[in-house]
């Protein structure tokens, strides 16, 4: 194991300087300090984070990252109710977690950032998968599991996004409607499922979607869904029901809806996505997919922590979690 004496005598310094450049002490200079930090690099240096981690290479602490573009935090419903139950399993099972702050990684990369941290796994979420930093990190021997985007030597807890815009579809046909326009989210996995699985199941239904039925948002963006939902009632053949990529974005649907003097359902039908319990509370309560924040939770935790505890019997799966429709009132029937 490389120690700051080893990186001394590399660079010519004494470890106390080495302590200090690493440390960002302000009475190093900024060349010097950059010069250390590369040699330590190079070495392979990353410090532990207490002596227990030195004595039995454990530290019991796990890793959460977590970038949330829209900058809500842990106000998204669906992530925060995800990382809490994580947490309660985790902390059930003696492990602490720790949000990697991406904002001060003082010039590391996520995976050294992760080392010198010593974490002894990681879970990531809402993230853009595709940086560079992140496949770094998803490369690297340290014990991953992510949420809602599966790499092929991974371990993977997803919603089953097929199955809950599947289930969608197929309710809102039974009720009549044939004109049915969805405002999908960012360009991920997840959204790529949802709009591959929305234009199936409509095609098992001998139902073609017009191109300008698709609208492309945000995820928990109210104020986009609002202006879209805006342009979808200015169709010549306007919908008769409308999807939205997540309950908090409908509630901007629904105010353009409102602000017409349309009915709900009665004049035009609305579909959110999460079950988050704000949708339960509108008049007329939410027609939604209910995630299944806990169990999505709890097994990514599971499995993250079996990967810690037992590497070599640990299978690398994919798990898909059910949710379930609420069938609401914000979805009318329709006579044919």
């Amino acid at each position: 194991m490389v120690s700051m004496k080893d990186i001394a005598k590399a660079c010519n310094v004494s470890v106390a300087t080495v302590s200090k450049a690493l440390n960002d002490h302000s009475d190093v200079s900024v060349e010097t300090k950059q010069f250390i930090r590369n040699k330590a690099k190079e070495l392979g240096y990353f410090p532990n984070s207490s002596a227990r981690a030195l004595k039995t290479n454990r530290t019991y602490n796990i890793g959460v990252l977590f970038v949330d573009e829209a900058a809500s935090g842990l106000t998204h419903d669906y992530f925060a109710h995800v990382l809490d139950s994580f947490k309660v399993y985790a902390e059930s099972k003696s492990y602490d977690i720790t949000f990697i702050n991406c904002q001060e990684k003082n010039g590391l990369t996520y995976l050294e950032h992760c080392r010198y941290r010593g974490f002894d796994g990681i879970v990531i979420a809402c993230v853009d998968f595709y940086d560079p930093e992140v496949i770094e990190l998803i490369n690297s021997d340290i014990p991953v599991v992510t949420v809602d985007h599966a790499f092929d030597h991974r371990i993977a807890v997803v919603s089953n996004n097929v199955e809950g815009i599947t289930s969608l579809v197929n309710y809102v046909y039974d009720m009549g409607h044939r004109k049915i326009a969805y405002i999908i989210g960012d360009d991920t996995s997840v959204t790529q499922n949802r709009i591959a699985s929305f234009h199936r199941a409509l095609s098992a239904h001998k139902i073609a979607v017009p191109d300008e039925y698709i609208k492309r948002s945000n995820y928990r963006n109210p104020e986009n869904a609002e202006k879209l939902t805006y342009e979808l009632l200015e169709l010549k053949a306007r919908p008769t029901c409308i999807f939205y990529p997540d309950d908090y974005s409908a509630i901007g649907g629904i105010n353009a809806l409102h602000s017409k003097n349309l009915d709900i359902p009665g004049d035009i039908s609305v579909v959110g996505y999460d079950g988050i319990f704000v949708s339960q509370v509108l008049s007329p309560k939410l027609t939604t997919y209910a995630q299944n924040t806990t169990e999505i939770g709890h097994l990514a935790a599971g499995k993250l922590i079996e990967l810690i505890e037992n590497p070599r019997i640990t299978v690398i799966e994919r798990i898909l979690v059910s949710g379930n429709v609420l069938p609401g009132e914000s979805v009318g029937k329709l006579i044919s």
